[in-house]
């Protein structure tokens, strides 16, 4: 009888502890399971930014560039004005 009384402790306290572990780990899945997904979204998010920014710099450096174009055909203009004049005025002295 007292056998019978300890083996049915051990296997109430078993299942019970069974039960336990696999809520423990259960919500430990779960939890690593959303830890993942945040990391995920907060990944993809962060691309996106990212893609975001080069569109970005990419459209500014074209407009920089199509600036420096325009500032070169102004410098070479004005050398060109300035030695004419500068001829202009050696040939009038």
């Amino acid at each position: 009888m007292t056998d019978n009384i300890y083996t049915v402790l051990m296997t109430a306290i078993t299942v019970l502890g069974s039960a336990a572990a696999f809520r423990f780990y259960e919500k430990r899945s779960m939890r690593k399971e959303r830890d993942e997904e945040f990391i995920r979204h907060d990944c993809k998010d962060r691309i996106a930014k990212l893609e975001a920014l080069l569109a970005e710099s990419s459209k500014e450096k074209d407009e920089m560039r199509e600036q420096i174009l325009q500032l070169v055909a102004e410098v070479a203009s004005l050398r060109t004005e300035i030695k004419y004049l500068t001829d202009r005025n050696r040939s009038g002295i």
